[in-house]
């Protein structure tokens, strides 16, 4: 998976665990639905506590970034990163004011690119 956690770090290691699944999503290297190791297989693979990993898995699932499916372990939610999520919000609002002014869709396309080019 690519997390390291450092021991000498001031950074609590399920905090470590917690942000380097986190960056990894948003990053891409873990997909929307990708499944991951179960918590006692990743707490054996970075040498930690399994209650350290749990409380990362714990905290990642109330982040909305993973969910985890009973028996059939913890996955990348569906909806991806926290700030894809927050895109995707962002994106519906837009797109429902755009429509109640009346806009054309190719329109507000052209002037959402504008936006973004130019910050």
């Amino acid at each position: 998976m690519g997390i390291t956690v450092d021991p000498a770090s001031a950074v609590p290691p399920y905090e470590q665990v917690r942000t380097g699944i986190r960056d990894a999503v948003e990053a891409g290297s873990l997909a929307a639905g990708a499944k991951l190791p179960t918590v006692r297989g990743l707490a054996e693979e970075l040498g930690l506590a399994v209650n350290t990993v749990a409380r990362a898995y714990r905290e990642l699932e109330s982040d909305g970034v993973i969910e985890t499916r009973g028996r059939s372990g913890s996955f990348v939610a569906a909806t991806g990163s926290p700030s894809h999520q927050a895109a995707q919000r962002a994106a519906r609002e837009y797109a429902d004011r755009v429509r109640a002014l009346g806009v054309d869709p190719a329109e507000a396309l052209d002037l959402a690119r504008a936006a973004l080019a130019h910050p």
